[in-house]
């Protein structure tokens, strides 16, 4: 068996603690990380509106990161996201990078199948997004800021700070508990509503970008107050309100010399008298969006159809049967409601249109003198209502959200109750037939847009907070650490449970031995709840070959080669936020946990033995922990013993912390496990195999790409992983492509 000797080991793992920076001093020196992963974005003509997931965030992060970059004290803006290849879609979502403007680019990861996935799917893909942006940042270097746009890439670029030691950004846009909130009103049962908007996942991955955050950049003081303030790690020091802002150069007033725009002509065709002032909306067809409420409203009001027509902009479409049945079914119920109010020559419900018909569609309701509305059941801020009120067109909104603000600030329309058709009502008749009331409101939201809602503004206050954020954030313990260097002589790694993965079966741990023994290109490391004492004495009693890597005590203790050399960048990102003693004291005494004895304790891990019977289940554990201001992981395996650890640790973490320090490809990495304090290192790019005689909890990862279940247990298991990739020669990954 090949190893190192220990002066190579630790002239390899020195580092130097590095001293507190300050880079907003400097002009042109900030790197930025946007990332926002689920719809379709591309930096020219996003194609808004076109299903449920392509909306207002798309367009906010394409103008954040625009601005971003033309401030002088940044370098770089990159906006990540998701690389699709799917004959349904333009051809340019498979492009992997695209110009934004100077200094800003959009780079599409490719992660998960190449089809395109509405973002209720991405969750089983996000470990591989985490996976491909460290090869991603290795070549072309860290961020010094890392902004996650939504639950999905709050959760994706939260696990990649926590890894990586960088300043993270979260920005929520919609929240998951707002959301089921909302719609629990409704006659839906609460299985349905999960089963298609995946509530549970979406809410644990805002607590997890929350409780990663330095900064939560939020559009209004409601959101914070009334939104924020729903979960467990809601903080109020880390909430900043910056308003985003509106292209103020796209969207202006009709001039003098101003003509009515093509997209004019289309209305026409749907209108019987289109000469009339429009009431115009636009959004997806999305339940939340409230569009079937809006047509009721109309049909029921006389008066509303003798003053204005009713334009519908719902997204694109070329086929409705190609539609999404969510948006499919908002549609159908909408054109059910204008056959059932026979409103015919009324409404103008246009199958498609571009990026460049939006502002003129603005200006021709604004020369009209109608009125926008936005009547949607939630609205975290309202772009649409910005847009508008920079065109002079008055607006009627939902009182929740960003409409709040925006008319407290501007003063250029009405709030309403989504849900009262009578009020709706008013507030349209009266922003159309009370002329000098329009004129002002007209005025006054060309101006209050202007002095409070510009992009440049936002971009400025972004970047004085930044500077509070890195004035007190270290050096990333990794920036030195990544270059393309490898674990000495090896080309690939085995990384293997001990307890029930290797044990059990005397006969194939001897196979597996001398496999191992066999193969000097394969290195050889152990991944273990057991302290690194115990795992020594354990491996000695087996006859194992001395581990090259040995990651111990549920993923927080690295060490590596004959010397058992410490990782000392693993050690000084460890211990964030860990408060053991104060842990102690909130869990010691609930029902059904009993400690374990003091060799399964550790530094960085507290350990019991629980009786599910008795005792809270992990969620509720969370949330106790969160309750009390502890910030810590909390771990279930074989349904009994519960590990808790820092939020730094784990085997997810420490697995592709040493995978980026050594350089080392994932895709040569076979990691084996029973447990659920193996479920880290099994999700990824690297190449899993789950014994037969595996824990409950890790049922949970079937179906999931890279995640083979083998029919054998124990070591047998193991070595019929090594077979299915074909490990010792010319790896093939069969399970690659499979689809949730």
């Amino acid at each position: 068996m090949s190893t190192t000797n220990a002066t190579d080991w630790e002239h390899l793992l020195t580092t130097r603690q590095q001293p507190v920076m300050s880079l907003l001093d400097k002009e042109n020196h900030l790197k930025i990380t946007l990332i926002s992963l689920h719809g379709l974005v591309r930096a020219n003509d996003p194609e808004l509106g076109c299903d449920a997931d392509t909306g207002g965030q798309v367009k906010y992060v394409l103008e954040l990161a625009k601005e971003l970059a033309a401030q002088p004290q940044v370098r770089e803006v990159e906006l990540l996201t998701r690389q699709i290849l799917d004959s349904k879609v333009d051809p340019c979502y498979a492009q992997l990078e695209e110009q934004i403007a100077e200094n800003a680019k959009l780079i599409r990861i490719p992660f998960g199948p190449k089809r395109y996935l509405k973002k209720e799917a991405l969750w089983a893909h996000l470990e591989l997004f985490v996976d491909q942006t460290l090869v991603h940042f290795r070549r072309h270097g860290l961020p010094d800021i890392i902004h996650g746009h939504y639950a999905d890439a709050g959760m994706a670029g939260a696990q990649l700070a926590r890894l990586l030691h960088i300043p993270y950004v979260f920005t929520g846009h919609s929240l998951g508990r707002v959301k089921r909130q909302r719609l629990s009103t409704g006659k839906k049962s609460s299985e349905l509503l999960e089963r298609r908007y995946r509530f549970g996942p979406r809410t644990e991955a805002e607590e997890f970008a929350l409780e990663t955050a330095a900064m939560v950049v939020t559009s209004t003081s409601q959101e914070v107050e009334q939104q924020y303030s729903l979960y467990d790690h809601y903080v109020p020091d880390r909430m900043e309100v910056i308003p985003p802002g509106v292209d103020l150069d796209q969207f202006s007033p009709p001039t003098d010399d101003w003509e009515p725009p093509k997209i004019g002509d289309e209305l026409a065709r749907f209108l019987q008298h289109p000469d009339k002032p429009m009431i115009l909306t636009l959004a997806r067809p999305d339940e939340r969006k409230n569009l079937e409420k809006l047509v009721e409203v109309y049909g029921n009001s006389e008066e509303l159809q003798k003053v204005a027509n009713l334009v519908m902009l719902m997204g694109t479409r070329d086929d409705l049967s190609d539609l999404p049945k969510g948006q499919r079914t908002v549609l159908q119920n909408v054109m059910r409601l204008i056959d059932h109010y026979d409103l015919y020559g009324k409404v103008a419900y246009p199958k498609s249109h571009t990026t460049f018909d939006v502002p003129e569609l603005y200006r021709l309701a604004t020369a009209g003198k109608g009125v926008f509305i936005n009547p949607a059941l939630t609205e975290p801020f309202g772009l649409t209502l910005l847009e508008a009120g920079a065109t002079g067109l008055p607006i009627v909104a939902t009182n929740d959200g960003g409409p709040r603000d925006i008319v407290a600030n501007c003063n250029n329309g009405l709030l309403i109750d989504p849900h009262d058709g009578e009020a709706i009502e008013k507030a349209l008749l009266r922003v159309l037939t009370e002329p000098e009331q329009w004129q002002e409101w007209s005025e006054a939201g060309i101006v209050g847009t202007r002095k409070h809602y510009s992009w440049h503004n936002h971009a400025r206050r972004y970047l004085r907070d930044l500077n509070d954020i890195l004035e007190h954030s270290a050096k990333p313990v990794l920036q030195d650490g990544a270059r393309a260097r490898r674990i000495p002589e090896f080309d690939r790694l085995i990384i293997t449970d001990l307890d029930n993965t290797l044990t059990g079966d005397d006969e194939a741990l001897g196979e597996f031995n001398e496999l191992i023994r066999e193969h000097e290109n394969i290195g050889f490391g152990i991944a273990t709840g057991r302290t690194l004492d115990s795992a020594m004495n354990l491996i000695e009693d087996l006859g194992l070959p001395r581990p090259d890597l040995i990651d111990t005590d549920a993923g927080t203790q690295l060490h590596y080669g004959e010397k058992l050399t410490p990782d000392r960048s693993w050690q000084n990102q460890i211990a964030d936020a860990w408060q053991p003693e104060e842990i102690r004291k909130v869990l010691d005494n609930l029902p059904g946990f009993y400690l374990q004895p003091d060799d399964h304790q550790s530094k960085y891990k507290i350990s019991y033995e629980i009786d599910p019977e008795k005792s809270p289940s992990p969620t509720a554990v969370k949330k106790i922990l969160r309750a009390a201001g502890l910030r810590a992981k909390v771990i279930l395996s074989l349904e009994m013993y519960l590990d808790i650890l820092p939020v730094r640790g784990g085997s997810d973490l420490s697995m592709r912390h040493l995978l980026w320090k050594w350089g080392f490809s994932p895709e040569h990495v076979l990691v084996a496990g029973d447990s659920g304090n193996d479920a880290g290192m099994l999700l990824g790019r690297t190449l899993g195999v789950v014994v037969a005689n595996h824990g409950p909890e890790l049922n949970r990862l079937r179906n999931r790409p890279r995640i083979y279940f083998a029919k054998a247990a124990h070591a047998r298991g193991i070595l019929e992983g090594i077979q299915y990739y074909n490990f010792l020669d010319n790896i093939v990954i069969p399970n690659d492509r499979i689809e949730s």
